[in-house]
């Protein structure tokens, strides 16, 4: 069977590399794919990114399956778009995908099913959401209602930051999608603990976890500078023990597939509630993403031993008992991956720096390509703020976290960066 996968980052390379693993998948296009996937036999880039157009290379090339990665098509409706036209897809609807696309229909959602997670409240009149700003406090997290490409949650520790966050996400320059055509932010308290990705399989009815996993946002190391689409990951994750994650099933994830069909837009996809976990065990979500997070996909994809085709297959049988009796099986060992940025990341990423060095992969080893591009001479360029995420399995996690640095080694591109710490908060949990 053909498969499509939509998207360009890491996280599609990881979902086209581990479906092509699958003896029912004959070929797999990648759309438009990166220098990555280029350079992989198993995968072939598309250059296409109209969504109509990819729905009618769908229908003329019978492809069985298409998966999407990023947030933006499902924003935008893809999936409605291919169930129209009788095409199999695995993502959220339009409609279920405001989980992402809008902060404040999340946070409604939240409040209205019971589901744990920050005080809030929604402003467009930037007077009145410097008024509640003063009168709450700092620290306080501003963030900007629709997608804003990684730059749409500021932590403020002081009142300034705060109202300097406020200005920029309401005004016209500021990256921002519009819901309804309006400029919305969403302030919250700011919640102390630690942050975890737990991510499941829904089927619209039933969810299924993955491994638990855990990432870095912040540019620098020690968790500090600027917060990122994320540094690096690492899976499974400490925090996330057996009382957290059934309490999380419990309070989190069944209430929001329950809710999600009860309002009329039925979950199927890949959900992602970011947590923020107390020194109690309490959990709460922070956000939620409509897609498999970037970086999580890298090192979750790794330690899948599954079939990923069987199980979005499943996922999307609307016919059948979904993913509801599914049981997963995952490599023993721990999986880490970090990502390797263009200089000037995350304000102004450098682009056209030639990459050399990136080494093979191995069954222990894998370099998942993000922002690169494999020029008609063969150079492979930089083309994006996050550039390459280098993976590795190892057990305990401290061996995969020593191969991963390894691998990277011999990677050079003009003003590249990276953090030298991943995994640090799980190895100090271990120890």
């Amino acid at each position: 069977m053909k498969v499509l996968v939509i998207g360009s980052g890491a996280r599609e390379h990881a979902l086209a590399w581990k479906l092509a693993q699958s003896a029912k998948v004959q070929r797999v296009f990648v759309a438009p794919g990166n220098g990555g996937t280029a350079l992989d036999p198993t995968l072939e880039n598309l250059a296409v990114t109209d969504l109509v157009a990819l729905a009618d290379f769908a229908a003329h090339e019978r492809i069985g399956l298409t998966v999407v990665g990023p947030e933006a098509p499902l924003a935008s409706g893809v999936v409605d778009l291919f169930r129209s036209r009788g095409l199999r897809i695995f993502g959220p609807t339009r409609g279920a995908a405001q989980l992402e696309s809008s902060k404040a229909f999340a946070k409604d959602f939240m409040v209205r099913h019971g589901i744990p997670t920050a005080r809030h409240a929604s402003f467009d009149d930037a007077t009145a959401a410097h008024a509640y700003v003063d009168r709450q406090g700092a620290p306080i997290v501003i963030k900007a209602d629709g997608l804003a490409a990684g730059k749409g949650v500021v932590v403020a520790s002081t009142l300034a930051e705060a109202h300097q966050a406020i200005d920029f996400m309401l005004s016209d320059n500021a990256g921002v999608s519009r819901n309804a055509g309006q400029a919305l932010v969403v302030i919250e308290e700011f919640m102390a603990g630690e942050e975890a990705s737990f991510i499941v399989v829904a089927d619209g009815r039933h969810a299924l976890a993955l491994a638990t996993s855990q990432d870095h946002k912040r540019i620098g190391d020690g968790d500090t500078g600027p917060n990122t689409g994320g540094m690096g990951a690492y899976s499974p994750a400490p925090v996330v023990t057996p009382a957290v994650h059934a309490r999380v099933m419990r309070e989190v994830i069944d209430p929001t597939i329950a809710g999600m069909a009860a309002d009329g837009h039925p979950f199927g996809g890949f959900l992602y509630a970011g947590l923020m976990i107390d020194a109690e065990g309490q959990a709460r979500v922070v956000e939620f993403n409509a897609r498999l997070g970037d970086p999580e996909a890298q090192v979750l994809l790794m330690r899948l031993r599954s079939d990923l085709f069987d199980l979005l297959m499943a996922a999307t049988d609307a016919q059948g008992d979904g993913v509801r009796d599914l049981e997963l099986q995952w490599d023993r060992r721990s999986a880490l991956g970090v990502v390797m940025a263009a200089g000037g990341y995350p304000a102004s990423p450098r682009k056209g720096d030639v990459i050399t060095g990136v080494p093979e992969g191995t069954q222990d080893m894998q370099v998942f390509h993000a922002g690169t591009v494999r020029r008609e001479d063969g150079t492979l360029v930089s083309s994006g703020g996050r550039v390459l995420t280098v993976t590795a399995l190892g057990e305990p996690l401290r061996a995969a976290q020593q191969r991963a640095y390894a691998a990277l080694e011999s990677i050079r591109f003009d003003g590249m960066q990276f953090r030298r710490d991943i995994g640090h908060r799980a190895l100090s949990r271990i120890r």
